[in-house]
């Protein structure tokens, strides 16, 4: 008998220990969060994620229980801010506020250290909106088929201006002259504001903008919307046409936010972040400032959004490799 209980120590005691550890584990879950959680942002400070990002985190962290601290890692498209957080501890207090840029559309552009869709966990939607065909309302272009038929008079003194190479607003300029087979010239600004001023110097005869950085100029009527690239109309321009009402079946180029962890996120933790940001996105100041920075809501649940993300790498992809878009 004493052989067998001496046998049998050997195993129970790593057992125990093994399941003491699972215990501990399971309880310092259970209790998720109870220190606060890190926010990357993958752009500097004030720009569209920080002041998307930071009324939804301070009425989520009131609902969890935990403050949210924003770190700032821009660079690179925001992919050395994805970069960090595929390389993150799965414990739910590093999270990422991200686009489409660094999710969907550089990756098909250049080599990252990070898959989509394998290095991450989609956790919620913040929301969406396209871009938005504007020229200045001195232009003979009353609708976009007006714009389309005057630039298919003489398409090499036509140019459209957008905020830079590969954003939502350049991508759909190239599915637009594709589709009309324009071969028009893509005229590329160092951000949405100084593209503004450009088409309202003349400069550029239209440009592909987002609807924060227009906003101001349509409203005051310096500048006019012909059509808006998301397969919706925009809550903003609630008059504009779609493109896809316009007569182009389907197009939609669409830029949206979301927040994301590293892959593996415990079944705990998404219990407890899925519901508050969800709950914080039904929020009517959280939805109104989305409205104003020319976003709609975009309500998905986490598979959802991995299917989007499939979906829109696909979709890039090909407007991309058809384009021969180049990197910067």
């Amino acid at each position: 008998m004493k052989k067998i209980s001496s046998s049998l120590k050997k195993f129970i005691a790593p057992a125990l220990a093994v399941l003491g550890l699972l215990a501990l584990s399971s309880g310092a879950m259970a209790q998720y969060p109870n220190k606060p959680i890190k926010m990357i942002i993958g752009y500097t400070a004030g720009g569209a994620a920080d002041k998307l990002i930071r009324p939804i985190a301070e009425r989520t962290s009131k609902i969890i229980g935990q403050p949210f601290i924003m770190e700032y890692r821009p660079g690179a498209g925001a992919s050395i801010a994805l970069d960090i957080t595929s390389k993150a501890d799965p414990d739910g207090y590093t999270l990422h506020i991200t686009d489409s840029g660094p999710m969907v559309i550089l990756p098909n552009m250049r080599k990252l250290a990070y898959d989509p869709l394998k290095d991450f966990t989609n956790i919620a939607m913040i929301a969406g909106g396209g871009t938005a065909i504007v020229v200045r309302p001195d232009s003979a272009a009353k609708d976009i088929k007006g714009l389309i038929a005057l630039a298919k008079k003489d398409p090499s003194k036509w140019s459209y201006g957008t905020s830079g190479i590969g954003g939502v607003g350049h991508l759909a300029g190239e599915q637009l002259n594709k589709l009309e087979n324009l071969g028009i010239t893509h005229v590329p600004y160092k951000g949405g504001n100084p593209a503004v001023v450009e088409v309202l110097g003349g400069h550029v005869p239209f440009l592909f903008s987002s609807l924060g950085a227009a906003a101001t100029q349509i409203e005051a009527g310096t500048l006019k919307a012909l059509a808006v690239t998301s397969l919706k109309r925009s809550v903003m321009l609630p008059n504009v046409p779609t493109l896809d009402e316009s007569g182009y079946k389907g197009f939609d180029a669409t830029i949206w936010f979301s927040i994301v962890g590293p892959k593996g996120l415990p079944a705990e933790v998404m219990a407890k972040l899925v519901p508050a940001f969800n709950e914080v996105m039904k929020d009517q100041a959280v939805i109104k400032g989305i409205n104003v920075d020319g976003y709609d809501m975009m309500p998905m649940t986490p598979a959802q959004m991995d299917g989007l993300v499939k979906k829109d790498l696909a979709h890039w992809g090909k407007i991309i490799k058809d384009a021969n878009v180049r990197d910067q």
